[in-house]
Order: structure tokens, then sequence, then C-alpha cells
């Protein structure tokens, strides 16, 4: 996996939210469009009337695909801005991180 290197500030002003996902966000990026690309075959299956077991396969596919994109930042989160933060800020880190992967999975 690419490192990521740096995080976003615990400022979370607009201005000063930044992903620490700079050094891989041409492979993300790469990964998005390919993304896009398996939605839109979905959208034209579904227009097509392709029989709906071929459909829910690629709908299923399409949604590994981001969860792998999610996993790619998730654990670029971890490694560098929980593990990497001063002490007193881990707890917070940690909590927004939990919360995020809360709305990820559908729990919250």
């Amino acid at each position: 996996m690419v490192s990521m290197v740096a995080c976003r500030r615990m400022d979370h002003s607009a201005d000063t939210r930044r992903g620490g996902y700079a050094p891989a966000r041409d492979q993300l990026l790469r990964r998005m469009a390919r993304i896009e690309g398996q939605v839109r075959g979905v959208r034209k299956m579904i227009d097509e009337e392709r029989y709906c077991m071929d459909v829910l396969q690629q709908i299923a596919a399409a949604r590994a695909a981001l969860d792998k994109v999610a996993m790619a930042l998730v654990d670029d989160h971890v490694r560098h801005c929980v593990l990497g933060a001063e002490p007193e800020n881990r707890d917070v880190m940690a909590s927004e991180l939990m919360g995020a992967l809360g709305r990820l999975v559908g729990g919250r």
C-alpha cells in the first residue's frame, strides 16, 4: 500500500481540512474512475433490462471496490493520523475515526 503520510488538522474549519492521502491521490482517483465506470455499467444493465441477478452481482462488485477505497483511507488514518497524533489528541482522533466507521457500515 502507498503511504499517505500527512494528516488533516484537528481544527475542523472548512479551509483546514486536508486528507492525509495526498501521495496516493492518483491511485485513489484511478480506482474511483473504475468504480464510476462500474456504476454506469449497472445503470446501462438496468436500462437494458438485464437479468436481475447479473445486475446484483455488478452492484456487489462496485460496493466491494468502494470498500477497498474506504479501507485504504482507514488504514492510512490509523497508521499516520491516530498513531502519529500527539498523545493528548489520540482519543479525539480515534473517536472521529470510530464515528466515520459507524457511518460507513450504517451503524450511526
